[in-house]
């Protein structure tokens, strides 16, 4: 089932760049999985080797956090898009406020 990947700044330095990609799978499993063959070496970033998410990787899927539409059991839809967030600590409120604003498109 097709469903869109929203990639932000941060994580595209392993998507050569891209911010949107194009992906079937079934679930966070298989999303993985197409992603680092896609771009080898992101499924490390993306999920420890158990394939459960990163603890710092929030999942959003159509704007609803994975985690209360059953997390790694969640099944991916025709037409879902998802947003893969790292969570970010330090720097300042002006750097946090520019990537609210500029980092997510």
């Amino acid at each position: 089932m097709p469903i869109t990947i929203r990639i932000p700044p941060p994580l595209r330095k392993y998507t050569d760049g891209a911010d949107i990609v194009e992906a079937t799978a079934r679930d966070l499993g298989e999303l993985f999985e197409g992603l680092d063959q896609k771009f080898p070496g992101i499924k490390k970033v993306l999920c420890a080797e158990d394939g459960t998410p990163q603890r710092f990787l929030n999942i959003y899927v159509n704007e609803e956090d994975i985690r209360f539409l059953g997390g790694v059991q969640y099944n991916f839809q025709d037409g879902d898009e998802v947003l893969l967030i790292p969570a970010i600590a330090g720097g300042t409120a002006v750097e946090a406020t520019k990537f609210l604003q500029d980092g997510y498109r």
